[in-house]
């Protein structure tokens, strides 16, 4: 809505009809999308009343369902899942909502559940290969719901269906101003933190390095201090990187922290994705304490500053009825204590990775430090899988059944499932990546498709070995990680992706027991997310290359969309 220009509010989806109605302001609703089941005793609903009361309501995914449950219609559990690109296919006439949209449109689902049959009133609009109700409405008492999701960037012509709604059927006019949002952002800013100071843990990355100009904006240079913790995480050159970014902001503003050590430690025994994340979280809290202390920085007058952005409130949980992707390690306990203090102030909090961006182009900073790839605030760790156990590989129709678990999100849920991998090598990775999204639509268990590069030895010879991470294991992805970016920049292609993690999995033979996935992806705000096809020569250079390493026994190339694969494997 704000990149239309029109002011919204979130509400939980049970607030009372009469505070909507009594709003001056109010044109409009949109019930959002959902990890519940609408027939299940506990899943969020709404006011009955709310769909008679005259006002617009758009229904999207979870919200078309509620719509049809709550008015008559019928909603099942779909023969399949419906997870990343689908196809729109117009069945009707004339329609409001989806005004001008062309047929045969690229969208992008999430779903298991399906509206059976719509309740009375309403025409079907539109359907896909797997949902034969996947946009319908009843214009008589303004009532609509898509179960695809507009509202993100791949849904190709999304924002044309959402002017229809907010323009045409609410008759909403532009009121929100996003060249107003530095000023708004300061003067929050101000008003969190008073006339105390606030400290950084920096990460070098576009969000805290973008929050932290912000605070120096608002509050001036001589109030913000920050400290860079290299945790032994981190890619090579990282460091050096923050140090010259920093330096460059103001001399002397941030000091850097070497605890590598002890985070090391502190992760020895973490296999599972969330325990990592809260390990991390955790001992950056014992960190910032000792380094505050050191620093003489406690007492009331100082607060720590972060770089969290919305996605990372969302994915962590941030709402009553919302599902846990996963824990961001700046929504642990320690930091959530902080918070209930009034002790943190988190200037980017509303924000999304791309409006991120565009305020760290209007506050002037270096291009190179805005178009960086993304890199995730637990670094190396969560791109360095482990396992409990030592598994087989298992041939199974589709594929082969590898038994290493990534984090994924279908129908809005967190997903934790093993990976499927396919023999073919993506000689016409387009077509593959197609044919990978059907695979996990129709593959129970599965949330992510792997393709083969290159193997030492076949799929038959090879297993998961118990593994946890380990100062080689993390210097051995260090190492692959830096030939991919070598190799992209030098051919040019770092240019062409939103982020490019190179995640190390416990998979190999004999003396070979780790093996490297290539993630390259294609993203506006890293709410959803495209598997970017590589060309051949950009994959051979590149399986040439890390099968040199010893220890290395295979290379993949990750076919998976989000959703229903997460960018990062956990």
């Amino acid at each position: 809505m704000r990149e239309l220009g029109v002011s919204s509010e979130v509400f939980p989806s049970d607030i009372s009809v009469e505070v909507l109605a009594g709003s001056p302001s109010l044109k409009g609703v949109i019930i959002s999308g959902g990890p519940h089941s609408v027939y299940d005793a506990d899943s969020p609903t709404m006011e009955h009343a709310v769909l008679k009361a005259g006002i617009p309501v758009l229904g999207i995914c979870y919200g078309q369902q509620l719509i049809s449950q709550l008015l008559g219609g019928k909603v099942r559990k779909g023969d399949k899942g419906e997870y990343g690109l689908a196809m729109l296919d117009l069945k009707a006439g004339e329609s409001q909502i989806l005004k001008g949209v062309q047929d045969h449109q690229q969208i992008w689902m999430s779903h298991r559940d399906v509206v059976a049959s719509p309740p009375p009133g309403f025409r079907i609009l539109a359907t896909t290969a797997t949902c034969e109700t996947a946009a319908i409405e009843d214009t008589a008492r303004k009532l609509y719901g898509v179960q695809f999701h507009p509202e993100v960037v791949h849904t190709t012509e999304g924002s044309k269906i959402l002017r229809n709604f907010v323009f045409d059927i609410c008759a909403c006019e532009k009121d929100w101003n996003a060249g107003e949002r530095l000023a708004l952002v300061e003067n929050q800013i101000r008003a969190v933190v008073g006339d105390r100071n606030v400290f950084f843990f920096v990460s070098g990355g576009v969000d805290s390095t973008v929050a932290f100009t912000l605070c120096m904006r608002a509050l001036g240079a001589e109030r913000v201090r920050g400290v860079y913790v290299d945790t032994g995480l981190m890619r090579e050159g990282e460091t050096d990187f923050v140090e010259r970014t920093f330096e460059r902001l103001s001399p002397g503003i941030v000091s850097i922290e070497h605890a590598g050590e002890e985070f090391l430690g502190a992760l020895e025994s973490a296999r599972e994705p969330e325990h990592k994340r809260h390990i991390i979280g955790e001992q950056f809290v014992k960190v910032q304490e000792r380094i505050i202390e050191s620093l003489g920085l406690l007492g009331e007058s100082w607060v720590l500053g972060q770089g969290t952005i919305y996605p990372d409130t969302i994915e962590s949980g941030g709402t009553a009825k919302a599902a846990t992707i996963k824990t961001h390690h700046n929504r642990v306990p320690g930091i959530q204590k902080l918070m209930e203090e009034g002790r943190i102030v988190e200037p980017l909090c509303e924000f999304y990775k791309d409006e991120v961006r565009a305020i760290g182009r209007q506050l002037g900073l270096d291009s190179e430090l805005l178009e960086r790839h993304p890199f995730p605030g637990p670094g190396l760790a969560i791109r360095c899988l482990c396992s409990e156990i030592d598994e087989p590989v298992v041939r199974i129709a589709e594929g082969w059944l590898v038994p290493v678990h990534s984090v994924g999100v279908q129908g809005d849920a967190r997903s934790y499932a093993p990976v499927l991998a396919i023999e073919a090598f993506p000689t016409q990775a387009a077509k593959l990546q197609d044919e990978a999204t059907e695979l996990v639509n129709r593959t129970a268990g599965v949330n992510r498709v792997i393709a083969r590069v290159a193997l030492r030895e076949p799929f038959e010879k090879q297993q998961v070995f118990a593994s946890s991470i380990t100062k080689g294991r993390l210097e051995l992805l260090r190492q692959a990680d830096a030939i991919v970016r070598e190799i992209c920049v030098r051919q040019g292609f770092d240019s062409q992706v939103w982020q490019f993690p190179v995640i190390l999995i416990p998979v190999g033979c004999g003396e070979s027991r780790d093996s490297v996935v290539l993630r390259p992806v294609q993203s506006v705000d890293g709410m959803t997310a495209d598997s970017v096809a590589m060309p051949d020569e950009l994959l051979f250079a590149m399986g040439i290359r890390l099968m040199t390493m010893p220890e290395i026994a295979g290379v993949y190339y990750d076919l998976t969309h989000k959703p229903p694969g997460t960018i990062e494997w956990e």
